[in-house]
């Protein structure tokens, strides 16, 4: 079957139309960095404040290209298992018993059998290895800072020859390399040997203007005013003294909660009743609630109105 999946961009400005036509709004330096990873084949490794859109950049690249969007959430204790493959040992054990009970006696052929592919349960890092008749899918290693450094010694041999080795079997290699974006919130370092495998960016929060541009394309139901004065609010929020800033995914379910009450510009009393969809500490929202939320709504206000 031919592939009729779009191609990888040939330009920084095609890599930032097609991040526009999945409607992910983007900067040039990301453009130019994926433009890169694409280019070279290399993987992107993204680091951030959780909520800045790293993990949307490898489902959007997924739905422009057409490609197939594998997952890895990491956490702590992710072992092979989990991430590569294992057996299906309930499976095996039947087929055992059944070669028993039909007097099978050829003890090789049997274990040969049992550790076949058909008793293999792949998980996303060997069927990112797959070949796939759309092309190449996107793999997606999330939040890589959850995870221990031994099961970052084994990525290695991963993004490096994009293979895996299964002892039984052998070693998995991939025909053509998987699109490989890794995401971390930066809650511990990553060793540099895996950094050195990737093309590197750090995600920042977006300043004002790319910030409601997103807004405008993902909530394009809430009133031009409330998606000026909530982008204004949360960039003046980002300013405070908070124990965690509110990320672009807390700004868009904030826009889409108060266009939900049918709020058509922000006040002080609607700030505070919504204020845990924007923030998520109590102490936060503590801080936030009030005279100080009237403070900066009056400072927002008169921001927006000097710039016109």
């Amino acid at each position: 079957m031919a592939d009729q999946s779009p191609e990888i961009p040939q330009s920084i400005d095609a890599t930032l139309k097609l991040l526009a036509s999945a409607d992910y709004v983007s900067d040039r330096s990301l453009a130019t960095v994926l433009y890169l990873a694409l280019k070279m084949g290399r993987p992107l490794f993204l680091e951030g404040e959780a909520g800045v859109g790293k993990t949307e950049i490898a489902k959007v690249l997924a739905k422009a290209l057409g490609r197939r969007l594998i997952r890895l959430q990491c956490y702590e204790g992710l072992d092979v298992s989990s991430a590569v493959y294992e057996w299906n040992y309930a499976a095996q054990m039947i087929e055992i018993r059944v070669a028993e009970a039909e007097g099978v006696v050829d003890r090789a052929r049997l274990g040969e059998d049992v550790f076949s592919e058909r008793f293999l349960v792949k998980r996303p890092l060997l069927e990112a290895l797959e070949p796939d008749t759309a092309g190449p899918p996107v793999l997606l290693i999330d939040e890589l800072d959850r995870t221990d450094e031994a099961f970052e010694a084994f990525l290695l041999e991963v993004l490096s020859d994009f293979q895996v080795t299964i002892p039984e079997i052998g070693t998995v290699t991939a025909d053509r390399p998987p699109i490989v974006i890794i995401t971390s919130n930066r809650t511990r370092e990553i060793h540099d040997a895996l950094k050195r495998r990737c093309l590197y960016h750090w995600v920042d929060y977006p300043d004002a203007a790319r910030e409601l541009s997103i807004v405008k394309a993902k909530v394009p139901e809430a009133p031009q005013k409330l998606s000026r004065e909530v982008v204004a609010f949360v960039q003046a929020i980002r300013r405070e003294d908070l124990f965690k800033a509110p990320g672009v995914a807390e700004t868009l379910d904030w826009a889409t909660a108060l266009t939900e009450l049918n709020a058509v510009a922000l006040d002080a009393a609607t700030i505070s009743d919504t204020l845990g969809v924007l923030l998520k500490y109590q102490d936060d929202i503590q801080r936030m609630q009030g005279s100080k939320a009237k403070e900066l709504l009056d400072q927002v206000r008169a921001e927006l109105r000097a710039a016109g």
